[in-house]
């Protein structure tokens, strides 16, 4: 007798074929019955079990775990965000875009001039020799 290949979700084999057909040839055709079978594998905490854990869950939620706290009912996940300088600093400083605009073209000007007059270097890695005033 030969030996069946296991599938991953054996009980999604019916939801699969009533979604899109025996011969489909998209397998993200049932996505939506695929993410409630994942979404059970968050780990679900309260506020105050995650306070206490807080910076496990943190490092575990960095490498791709789903975590997420229960709040009122809902759940609030934690995941990594990429954050982009003008980002932060409208969200954070209030800063507009023409201000930002001004800022990168004085900075700009300010590296260009310190360029021509010699006084950029590379920097090596090595935060220490460049504190000592050894970096260059």
């Amino acid at each position: 007798m030969k030996k069946r290949a296991s599938r991953p979700f054996p009980s999604l084999k019916g939801h699969h074929e009533e979604s899109c057909g025996k011969n489909c040839k998209n397998p993200l055709a049932f996505a939506a019955v695929l993410r409630h079978y994942i979404a059970m594998s968050m780990l679900t905490l309260t506020p105050t079990a995650a306070r206490g854990n807080l910076s496990k869950l943190l490092r575990r939620a960095l490498h791709g775990d789903d975590i997420g706290i229960v709040v009122d009912g809902k759940i609030v996940a934690l995941r990594p965000v990429a954050v982009e300088s003008t980002d932060y600093a409208m969200r954070e400083y209030g800063a507009t875009a023409a201000e930002l605009e001004s800022f990168e073209k004085r900075v700009h000007g300010q590296i260009q001039k310190a360029a021509k007059a010699g006084k950029l270097h590379d920097f090596t890695g090595d935060i220490e020799a460049l504190v000592a005033g050894k970096g260059h």
